[in-house]
């Protein structure tokens, strides 16, 4: 009768062990599409024998607490992986913008073709214009003409680019609030994971944890480190803590004289542009990177085209006679510096008969300083290289940095899919896997049904001594 009792027990364990797997398989099933779900296994297991009367009762076996199927090195490569991809694409979209302002193309970065390329050649080509026929009133009218356009677009490009910079500013900002939330999340969710079993997996709150700090990692550059009792802390790139235990310490973002300013953890760090250097990953990564790294330089190179023009032609014209017989004066207003010069530069005067085409000493009819002044398109004034070539070089160089964004931001796009497809082939729930679980713990739900049947039979059997009766 004990080996009986034995054999009832561990029937009706198995048949709780393969209730419990049907279980997790339809909860499986039911979270297919469920976001940062991890597919459960049973987690079968012999459970512990005893003595009754000398003789050793088996206690059959137990599905255990059920285990998420997760790979750690794999979810953080790939979180890793989100950092960069994130922080690629959005670089690549903001030089997109940038170089949209100035006509350029992906198959094209000639100067040529350019609206501002065209106004340059074009104020150089009606200065050549005046030196041919200096006493002509719409040659003169055409100089203060196409001037007047060469400022317009300098001042219409430097809009621009401020623009996006201002926009990715407030980007920043908004960013650094939506990392903030999940901050708070992932906190939260520390501390009731910290209440678990540590030797246990923490199942749904960990997966909501995980899909929390992936969602992070596509805002923010971040380090993980597990601690104790299975909690997670998080710093940035560029070491600012951000979560400990159950506390989180958010970000703070701020627009100072047009410039964002990002402080992290309990004593303030700045991650924008701190010791350890700029934050990176993420979106906010690689905002950061488009505001200090990539904008200024086209900035400043713009700024040197336009007041490396206006002073060149200034000092030019002040040299000179204009049509009055008084000495030439200033064609553009511009700044005592290069700084914010393409915003600022305007011609300086309407009447044409103040471009000083002569010489000193020659008639108002001279063209001596018009061809002084047409020279200057040729002449080495902007940056060591002639205004054109200094343009040209310039827009190669936006041209060439979008190229690479774009490949850097495809490359890191497909890096990510595979990962992602990694994941997803362990952790993910397969429809045809779970059918084969599902067949497998109903095959064995059945065995054990039979199995307690029989034993069953055998009771009544043994209690009747072998009468056959209608007692069960």
């Amino acid at each position: 009768m004990g080996t009986l009792v034995s054999a009832l027990n561990i029937a009706n364990e198995a048949l709780a062990a393969d209730q419990s797997a049907l279980n997790i398989t339809a909860n499986n099933v039911a979270n297919q599409n469920t976001p940062g779900y991890t597919r459960e296994v049973p987690n079968f297991t012999t459970q512990d024998t005893y003595l009754i009367s000398g003789y050793e009762q088996a206690n059959g076996v137990s599905a255990g607490t059920p285990t998420s199927v997760r790979d750690r090195v794999l979810e953080q490569r790939l979180q890793q992986q989100t950092q960069t991809a994130s922080a690629s694409s959005t670089l690549e979209t903001a030089l997109n913008d940038v170089q949209s302002i100035f006509g350029l193309t992906a198959s094209s970065t000639s100067t040529s073709v350019t609206q501002l390329g065209t106004s340059v050649n074009d104020f150089f080509s009606s200065l050549t214009a005046l030196a041919n026929d200096p006493s002509e009133a719409a040659t003169r009218q055409q100089v203060l003409s196409s001037a007047s356009s060469l400022a317009t677009t300098l001042n219409s490009a430097s809009s621009q680019l401020n623009q996006i910079t201002s926009s990715l500013n407030n980007e920043a900002v908004s960013i650094v609030g939506q990392v903030n939330q999940l901050l708070g999340t992932i906190a939260s969710l520390n501390g009731r994971i910290a209440t678990q079993n540590p030797e246990q997996d923490a199942g749904v709150l960990e997966d909501q944890r995980q899909q929390a700090i992936a969602q992070l990692s596509q805002y923010i550059g971040l380090d993980q480190i597990t601690t104790s009792q299975n909690g997670i802390e998080l710093t940035t790139s560029n070491a600012g803590l951000l979560v400990t235990a159950n506390l989180s310490y958010p970000l703070t973002a701020s627009i100072v004289n047009g410039v964002v300013q990002i402080t992290a953890g309990p004593n303030n760090v700045n991650v924008t542009s701190g010791t350890a250097g700029a934050l990176t990953g993420g979106t906010l990564g690689g905002t950061l990177e488009a505001l200090d790294t990539s904008i200024p330089p086209i900035k400043a190179n713009l700024d040197t085209l336009a007041y490396s023009i206006a002073t060149a032609v200034n000092t030019q014209n002040e040299a000179g006679v204009d049509a009055y017989g008084n000495p030439g004066a200033a064609l553009f207003t511009i700044g005592t510096s290069s700084t914010g010069a393409a915003g600022t530069i305007a011609v300086a005067v309407t009447d044409p008969n103040l471009v000083a085409a002569a010489g000193v000493g020659e008639g108002s009819s001279g063209n001596t300083n018009a061809t002084a002044l047409a020279a200057l398109g040729t002449a080495n004034i902007a940056g060591g290289d002639t205004a054109t070539g200094y343009l040209a070089t310039s827009l190669a160089a936006i041209g060439s940095a979008t190229a690479n964004a774009t490949n850097d931001s495809t490359l890191q796009s497909a890096t990510l899919t595979q990962l992602t497809s990694q994941v997803n082939a362990l952790s993910g729930v397969s429809l045809d896997e779970e059918a084969s679980n599902l067949t497998e713990y109903q095959r064995s739900y059945e065995a054990a049904s039979q199995l307690f049947s029989i034993i069953d039979t055998l009771f009544a059997s043994a209690l009747n001594f072998g009468v056959v009766t209608s007692v069960t």
